[in-house]
């Protein structure tokens, strides 16, 4: 029976921001070392249906793109499938043409077909040449008349390892407009509701999901496959463990998806995963890609890793990083075409195998951040990897325009990362984890964010007191943190039209247009520590009698190496929505210092203990047994 991996789709709603990442015009050309286009073709009034679109006469149109191509490498390295079928159903007179890459990018031409009138076009394609990396993919070039695309599928002989259906698991905490759009957009794919056996909705907010608009209608249409499920706010690490607890009794399921709440969904990235895990040789989590949902045709990133030395998160290469694909598509970018080996992938989209839940348990009860991540590196230590698959993917809320390393989640990044390195880290004492952890302590404190610095310490000392109260302060942490903003004046944002707002009296410092200038380093850096620490050490000052702000920055002129040079200045906040005054306080300068440092010095001389507590509780901590605990209030 022939199995159906890839379905050829078009933009949902023809969405004409995201056309590039779905179809390609045929002309580019390479202008100072980029990928121009010539000639835009691929128009949104060509998308006919969800699976149908037309080329104009006479014109070409590439399907080599994001959604559309085939990532042969990751078939060929994961799966049990050793050749796939391209099936494509089209109308009208022209040409289709098939080709390959290889991992350096280079195109070849591997076959073509001309076709007229309603045609039906096969090709056996071969995955016995994509061990370092690779796409298949197809064009089409139009003749006198428009050549219209009925339909296409990439489909298997090969059977499933494993036979079971999709659970997905959302997490949400206040935003239920976007739940009930995800849950009206699952509805209305047939494909997809079909493959699902429960929609497990774990809502701890209090504007409730139930109470939406619409929520009752979609919940009609969906019947006993959605769940919801309220409990209190545990964070996305204990929204995702109770959907993952919840799908260890789910005897029809055996892949869990976890989605997260602001997102747009692209429905046919879950069936692809889907397939993906059921035929896999051996169980591997397979991630999607994270598109920036106010900027769609944006990546966040393809692959992401944990550095080993400073024990840090992030793309496995820059090039990644917010990737435009208007600029750049999947044909024209080399790196794309080369498999490449992710340590985790963020929870906003990720499915997990059942089997692996099993054996390695639920996640850390540590809130938010490095949840995630540190799950990823506790599967690959079991033996399991992780596939941040190509064409899977959905559009999330950017943290573009946000600063979470200054607000009450600077906690969390701390304490989460320490934790991760004392439970993971191969390096002694964890590499350089406790020494960029304090220099990034040392480089707020310059920049008189002392609020983050006190949460940094705060997270520190979470980290001496060990393992055993993680999941008892679960539900403490988050307000505990935000408590504290009260005591720190820079954490107040000034709005348009508020009556205190602070004049900065050398007026606003003038935009960095240029190239942005670089960071001190090495030396420099060396210089720049000597030289600034002991001015803030010795220089009077005190925020509550604060002398007028000198300039006002930008947030994104407000370079961490020059706001230290001011006594009192005003920043712009992250999202733009106000202004916030930092000022010097010689007194929590000095004391946020000395406990930063007396607490990161403590932590690496026990490093060896500390790992060793952390590990032997890790089973207790992720068991199912003391998740209950925790969502039954115990």
């Amino acid at each position: 029976m022939s199995n159906t991996l890839q379905n050829v789709v078009f933009p949902q709603g023809k969405d004409p921001d995201v056309l590039p990442l779905y179809a390609d015009p045929e002309t580019w050309s390479t202008i100072n070392g980029s990928a121009v286009r010539l000639s835009a073709v691929a128009s949104i009034d060509n998308v006919l249906s969800r699976s149908s679109a037309r080329v104009r006469a006479g014109r070409r149109v590439s399907y080599g793109t994001y959604f559309n191509a085939f990532p042969a490498a990751y078939w060929q390295r994961w799966t049990v499938v050793d050749r796939v079928t391209l099936t494509l159903r089209t109308r009208g007179a022209g040409t289709v043409l098939v080709y390959r890459s290889n991992s350096n990018g280079a195109q070849q031409r591997i076959d073509s077909r001309p076709v007229t009138g309603e045609s039906v076009s096969e090709f056996e394609l071969p995955l016995t040449a994509f061990g370092d990396g690779g796409w298949y993919w197809f064009d089409l070039i139009a003749g006198d008349e428009d050549l219209v695309l009925e339909g296409g599928e990439w489909t298997t002989e090969a059977e499933p390892t494993v036979p079971g259906k999709l659970s997905l698991g959302m997490t949400t905490f206040n935003k239920p407009d976007y739940c009930v759009a995800t849950l009206e957009n699952i509805a209305g794919s047939a494909a997809l509701t079909e493959a699902i056996d429960r929609i497990l909705l774990v809502d701890q907010g209090d504007r409730r999901v139930r109470d939406e608009a619409g929520f009752d209608e979609v919940a009609a249409r969906l019947g006993e496959k959605l769940r919801v499920i309220e409990q209190p706010n545990l964070g996305g690490s204990g929204g995702f463990a109770r959907s993952m607890a919840e799908t260890l009794e789910l005897d029809d399921t055996d892949f869990l998806m976890l989605l997260d709440d602001d997102v747009e969904f692209e429905t046919e990235s879950a069936l692809r995963a889907h397939q993906f895990g059921r035929f896999s040789r051996t169980p591997v989590i397979v991630g999607g890609h994270m598109f920036d949902l106010l900027d769609k045709p944006v990546m966040h990133a393809w692959a992401e890793v944990v550095r080993p030395d400073p024990f840090m998160w992030g793309p496995s290469f820059e090039e990644q990083h917010r990737h435009d694909f208007r600029k750049q598509n999947l044909r024209q970018t080399a790196w794309m075409h080369a498999r490449l080996d992710a340590d985790y992938n963020g929870w906003w989209m990720c499915m997990i195998p059942k089997r692996i839940i099993e054996q390695i348990g639920l996640p850390l009860p540590v809130f938010i951040k490095w949840d995630d991540a540190e799950y990823g590196l506790r599967a690959r230590d079991a033996g399991f990897r992780t596939v941040s698959m190509p064409g899977v993917a959905l559009w999330h809320v950017s943290w573009l325009d946000k600063d979470d390393t200054q607000d009450w989640q600077a906690f969390f990044h701390t304490r989460n990362r320490i934790i991760a390195g004392l439970l993971h880290s191969d390096r002694p004492r964890g590499g350089r984890l406790l020494q960029n952890s304090g220099r990034q302590d040392l480089k707020k404190l310059l920049n008189m964010q002392y609020y983050a610095v006190q949460l940094a310490v705060d997270a520190l000392q979470a980290v001496l007191d060990g393992p055993e109260g993680l999941h008892e302060d679960i539900s403490t942490a988050m307000p505990r943190a935000r408590a504290l903003a009260k005591d720190f004046p820079e954490t107040r944002v000034y709005r348009p039209g508020d009556p205190e707002m602070p004049i900065a009296r050398g007026g606003r410092a003038l935009p960095f247009l240029g190239e942005r200038p670089e960071s001190p380093r090495g030396a420099g850096l060396a210089l720049f520590t000597l030289r600034m620490v002991p001015q803030h050490w010795r220089r009077d000052g005190d925020e509550t009698r604060a002398p007028q702000p000198e300039l006002e920055y930008a947030k994104r002129d407000a370079f961490w190496w020059q706001i230290p040079h001011h006594r009192s200045v005003i920043v712009g906040t992250a999202d733009g929505a106000g202004k916030s005054w930092y000022r010097h306080d010689r007194a929590k300068f000095r004391r946020l210092l000395q406990q930063s440092r007396k607490l990161t010095q403590e932590i690496e001389k026990n490093w060896d203990a500390l790992a060793a507590q952390y590990r032997a509780a890790l089973p207790r901590m992720t068991s199912v047994e003391e998740w209950k605990k925790t969502f039954e209030g115990r």
